[in-house]
């Protein structure tokens, strides 16, 4: 899949953007100051996949924080600041890898300038992160999707420019509406701009499967057109299942190649056992939390097993009262309802091994 190259940007321990692989991230949901938390929670988003993981600082209590936290988690700790450029700079001090700033809330060029010159001297990224919501759109524009999304787009042009002529290049992208049309607007627009590495999602999408639809409704025409450098499928109140929403979405784009393949069928009057559900979601559990990386199968009867499955590398198909277990479309075993995940979990331990 091609990828449009940008400008490469060095946060932390990672390089975003050039021809690298896409950075997924997540923000914690706790306040920072309650570092311990903050600290187990960014360590098992790494532990998932996260590359980066967003704070927010809101208080001096927060960015006291920040030198704690820094001492135990592996990866880059981004520091999200509204209102108070003082917060950024301070954050910085602490060990803040990157600040993000929201142009729609931050009116104080005189600060905004001193923290031009600490981020340019201490090499600290920022992102320019512009929000549909924190904008002054009028009521004209607001009928209008391509409006909206301009707006956002020049705002951010604004303070790319801004930044540029007081010396300062350093800078990550990112423009976000809670509509995606707005949204694949914005980002299709701004790619054509600029060549800045771009942080792609959408803002307040929701939670669960209402927030999954409408981030990759956007997320996925952005990167197959190779727009985005790192994402953030943005949850209500679940960081951990962001990460594991964009490890699928990008491994079925074939951008992840570590990470197993799941199938199953939607079941119809062909099914032959119960509970299909439940050995996928068990299964894939076995194969996330083994790292085994390959391509299972469960179907509800050998006409979607077997057959319609024969490129999987193993598979479980229901057959009367029990279950068929294949390998590359040929039945290896023939097993009782009962014994069947133990056998298919033997199988892929096997298989595993053998590969």
């Amino acid at each position: 899949m091609n990828r449009i190259e940008t400008k490469k940007i060095k946060i932390g321990n990672v390089t975003l953007g050039g021809s690298n692989k896409i950075l997924i991230q997540s923000m914690c949901d706790i306040k920072t100051s309650n570092y311990k938390k903050v600290i187990k929670q960014i360590n098992e988003c790494a532990r998932l996949g996260a590359s980066m993981m967003r704070v927010s600082i809101q208080d001096n209590d927060d960015v006291s924080a920040i030198t704690k936290i820094k001492e135990k988690v592996s990866i880059p700790v981004i520091c999200d600041i509204h209102y108070s450029l003082d917060f950024a700079l301070k954050a910085i001090g602490a060990g803040a890898d990157a600040i993000r700033i929201n142009p729609g809330n931050i009116n104080n060029n005189d600060k905004l300038n001193v923290l031009l010159k600490i981020a340019h001297r201490d090499r600290i990224p920022i992102r320019i992160g512009v929000n549909e919501g924190s904008l002054k759109i009028s009521k004209e524009e607001k009928k209008d999707n391509e409006k909206i999304a301009k707006a956002l787009v020049d705002k951010t042009l604004e303070y790319v420019k801004y930044f540029e002529e007081h010396n300062f290049d350093n800078i990550v992208l990112s423009v976000k509406s809670s509509s995606p049309d707005v949204t694949l607007i914005a980002y299709r627009m701004i790619a054509k701009k600029t060549n800045y590495p771009i942080h792609i999602g959408v803002t307040e999408s929701g939670f669960d499967e209402v927030g999954i639809i409408r981030s990759i409704s956007v997320l996925s025409p952005l990167i197959l057109e190779g727009i985005g450098s790192t994402i953030r499928i943005s949850l209500t109140k679940d960081p951990y299942k962001e990460i594991i929403t964009a490890k699928r979405l990008l491994h079925d784009l074939g951008l992840y190649s570590n990470y197993p393949t799941l199938i199953s069928c939607p079941t119809c009057g062909r099914t032959m056992v119960k509970n299909i559900k439940v050995y996928c979601e068990k299964t894939l559990k076995y194969l996330e939390d083994n790292n085994i990386n390959i391509k299972v199968a469960i179907m509800g009867c050998p006409v979607n097993g077997i057959n319609e499955a024969k490129d999987a590398d193993l598979g479980l198909a229901g057959a009367g009262h029990d279950f068929i277990i294949f390998k590359k479309g040929k039945e290896i075993a023939k097993v009782k309802e009962k014994d069947a995940l133990k056998a298919l979990f033997a199988e892929i331990d096997t298989f595993k091994k053998v590969k």
